[in-house]
């Protein structure tokens, strides 16, 4: 069974367009979403007028004045006057959501080629507006004051995490327990990230720097320390879906063997904080749809917005049981020359986490891996791939199955 199988067609990402992530002061919002658009459509052999719709993922919630940007991609040519497009919002999944939006436009039959965007300008902001903005995505922290935002959300789940399971944690190098295995996730993506251009760290740290409370390395919330938690950040990411590929288009294409969405309940008292529920039910649909499992993956792009979401993504995908994402660790399963890699790129802790702009640059990161064209950060021989990106503390959860073509 696979998506074709399913629904008689197939979707292929044809073109893609990427900034750079970072504190982009020479750039605004518009000349982002132009920029990454003009390039993702040129890329795919397209032209403007060949466009049938638009999807723009952008979270923003406050962090920008203007809150009506849907139209922003028309900017990229005359062409695209008329064209349907439509801002989608799921707090940190906007990218992912507005990607799927798209798929299910092609799959309709109401659009042969959807552009889809992910963006985002979060540097303009001082750090009390978007801590404000970021805890929007919580039930019960929505408009209240916060001095840890939403890090001590997330340092919450690793409490929670490490009372439960931090006795299992055995093994060489691991004496520290919980903040070490964190602290290796953290110096494995920030390493990576040295070899990805858009990212907005290049720094390698060590693990134990990372493993560390320091002057440098502060902690933010008890038990995450600053290397523990993705960056403020400004990008956009851009790709089209089509039908079927276009004469001149920059790459071979990629197609879309599954896909899977799940949202959790919003009240942190109707989830178990070290489960990811949701998250779960998102790999196993989109899996599913795909016809493979976990061993029928090459590498995987995931939401480490904070270390311990990425550990407990190594269980919700099914790597390792419950209690046991360490054992990925330390086992070296996750690392480049492992059995799967897991955020080659980086991650979002070390390329950047402009909120709306994440999902969709996991895709392309995805699409470049699948067709040779990921430079330094290219992994050897790989065929398939997935993409798993959510909002709020695992509530919005969307997964994607690449494969090449």
């Amino acid at each position: 069974m696979s998506l074709k199988d399913q629904f008689g067609k197939d979707v292929l990402l044809t073109g893609w367009g990427h900034s750079n992530f970072g504190k982009l002061t020479d750039e605004t919002l518009e000349s982002l979403i132009v920029k990454v658009s003009a390039e993702a459509i040129r890329n795919s052999g397209l032209e403007p007028r060949d466009i049938d719709e638009i999807y723009l993922g952008q979270f923003n919630s406050g962090m920008q004045p203007l809150g009506f940007t849907s139209s922003l991609a028309l900017q990229v040519s005359g062409e695209l006057a008329n064209i349907p497009a439509t801002r989608t919002e799921n707090a940190c999944a906007s990218g992912s959501a507005a990607f799927q939006q798209g798929v299910k436009s092609v799959l309709a039959g109401t659009a042969r080629n959807v552009l889809v965007i992910g963006a985002e300008k979060m540097t303009d902001a001082g750090a009390d507006v978007v801590g404000a903005a970021l805890l929007g995505a919580s039930y019960e922290m929505a408009g209240k004051a916060s001095t840890t935002g939403f890090t001590g959300l997330f340092a919450e789940v690793a409490k929670h995490y490490e009372k439960r399971y931090g006795a299992g944690i055995t093994g060489p190098g691991f004496s520290g327990g919980l903040g070490d295995v964190l602290g290796s996730i953290a110096a494995k993506n920030h390493r990576n990230g040295m070899d990805n251009p858009y990212a907005q760290m290049h720094r390698d740290f060590g693990e134990e720097f990372c493993r560390t409370v320091s002057e440098k390395n502060p902690m933010v919330a008890e038990p995450l320390r600053r290397t523990d938690c993705s960056p403020v950040s400004d990008g956009a990411a851009a790709v089209v879906l089509s039908l079927g590929p276009a004469s001149g288009a920059a790459t071979e294409p990629v197609r879309l063997a599954g896909f899977g969405h799940a949202n959790d309940f919003f009240p942190a008292d109707r989830r178990d904080p070290t489960e990811f529920a949701a998250t779960r039910v998102s790999w196993e649909r989109a899996l599913g749809m795909a016809g493979v499992g976990i061993g029928g993956l090459d590498f995987a792009e995931v939401h480490d917005c904070f270390t311990i979401a990425e550990l407990i993504m190594y269980e919700a995908m099914g790597l390792t049981p419950r209690g046991e994402g360490f054992r990925a660790v330390r086992e070296g399963w996750v690392y480049k020359d492992g059995k799967l890699p897991v955020n080659v790129s980086g991650g979002l802790k070390a390329k950047g986490h402009p909120v709306g702009a994440t999902g969709v640059s996991q895709h392309v990161i995805a699409a470049m891996q699948l067709t040779g064209t990921a430079g330094a950060m290219q992994l050897p021989g790989v065929r398939r791939g997935a993409v798993q990106n959510m909002g709020g503390v695992g509530i919005a959860n969307y997964v994607s199955v690449l494969e090449s073509v």
